[in-house]
């Protein structure tokens, strides 16, 4: 399906238009914590389920191991069943979800053809994508 030209359409057109982009944002929220939310549920029922009874020791201080330290760590050990890098992967894709709604906005508004808002939002995705990625550019 093509894209309307936003330029050519009614005001009640375009305010339908308008609403169908407002109605896809929504579900693509949703949708993302709903994702998030089920994969983390489900490493933690993993997690748990894999050694109920362990104890764990608060006197000295373990930090994560190096393969959740990483992007690319946790998905691949999360695929590979470890029930850890599962509820990273969940949190990675909860804060993958707004980057995703702001993307689609690019989009949605390079289609209407609002230039200035394509802008704004193209501001707003570096400064998201910068605050992820930024500390890989200074090290």
């Amino acid at each position: 399906m093509n894209p309307p030209d936003t330029h050519k359409l009614s005001p009640s057109e375009m305010e339908w238009y308008e609403e169908q982009v407002e109605n896809t944002i929504a579900q693509l929220l949703r949708g993302g914590v709903l994702l998030a939310a089920l994969v983390v549920i489900v490493g933690a029922v993993l997690y748990l389920g894999s050694s109920p009874l362990a104890r764990v020791s608060y006197r000295t201080f373990q930090g994560e191991p190096e393969h959740l330290k990483s992007v690319h760590g946790i998905v691949r050990s999360a695929f590979a069943g470890q029930a850890r890098s599962i509820m990273q992967l969940g949190l990675l894709l909860l804060i993958a979800t707004p980057i995703a709604r702001v993307i689609f906005s690019v989009f949605a508004f390079a289609i209407e053809g609002d230039r200035m808002y394509v802008i704004f939002t193209l501001i707003v995705l570096s400064v998201l994508l910068y605050s992820l990625f930024g500390s890989f550019l200074v090290a």
